[in-house]
């Protein structure tokens, strides 16, 4: 498979290994320095098969949109652009190109939210916890709260009926509360944090190197590659299980 790897940050190189070591050939690297470049792609003497973008939020859109435009499928784990995504689904629906937008492609990450969204519905049945979220993540990230603590606090409000929406550092009875930490040299920590009267219940995923992130980023290229559509991360877990175990 040939991808193109857009953004050659410390994401964007340790995507470029895992890429190599799976057996595919990166035949284009983007960065900042040659971002006009990119046109060059629709004109190139080999097929792309799919791109994986990992910028920043104020140039993903620019990014992404021209990868469809060009009939490249395109993954992207630049976060703190959601309010622009319903358009760049829209596009990837009209032109028959796919797309793949994830908060977190950590293989481990994702069975948390599937966890997330479980206990949520059962937490909302017994309607004596008071939810809370804390992520924790390298003082370099640029979002905060992280894409991944609201895809978490996105299912809390989606299935409790007593949570209308979240902030950061909201002492609010009906607002979830997300606490957003910046330190040194931290991939990432996520808690959902479930506090009663009597007890205290909590979920986490500590990530112990961006390699995890840049795995699964891999794995939704080889997923993408082909397809015409948008998708989630929970496609491609869903791929994968069915291939671990067939009907």
């Amino acid at each position: 498979m040939n991808i193109v790897i857009i953004g050659y940050g410390r994401m964007g190189q340790i995507i470029h290994q895992i890429a190599t070591e799976r057996g595919h050939d990166v035949v284009k690297i983007i960065d900042y320095s040659n971002r006009f470049e990119m046109e060059d792609l629709k004109n190139s003497s080999y097929k792309v098969d799919v791109a994986i973008e990992f910028t920043v939020p104020s140039e993903a859109r620019v990014n992404v949109s021209n990868c469809l435009r060009m009939g490249i499928p395109v993954v992207t784990g630049t976060t703190g652009w959601n309010e622009e995504l319903d358009d760049i689904k829209n596009m990837s629906h009209d032109l028959r190109v796919g797309f793949l937008q994830a908060s977190n492609f950590s293989l481990g990450m994702n069975i948390v939210f599937a966890l997330n969204k479980f206990l949520a519905k059962m937490m909302n049945a017994s309607n004596i916890y008071q939810p809370k979220i804390t992520e924790i993540h390298h003082t370099q990230k640029l979002d905060k709260p992280s894409g991944t603590a609201i895809t978490l606090a996105n299912e809390l409000i989606k299935n409790i009926d007593n949570i209308y929406g979240w902030e950061l550092d909201s002492t609010a009875e009906n607002i979830l509360n997300i606490e957003a930490i910046r330190e040194e040299n931290v991939p990432g920590i996520h808690r959902v944090n479930y506090q009663s009267e009597f007890d205290e219940i909590e979920i986490s995923h500590k990530a112990k190197s961006r390699k995890g992130f840049a795995l699964g980023a891999v794995i939704a290229a080889e997923f993408l590659a082909g397809k015409k559509r948008a998708y989630e991360m929970s496609d491609v877990i869903e791929s994968l299980i069915k291939a671990t175990y067939p009907e």
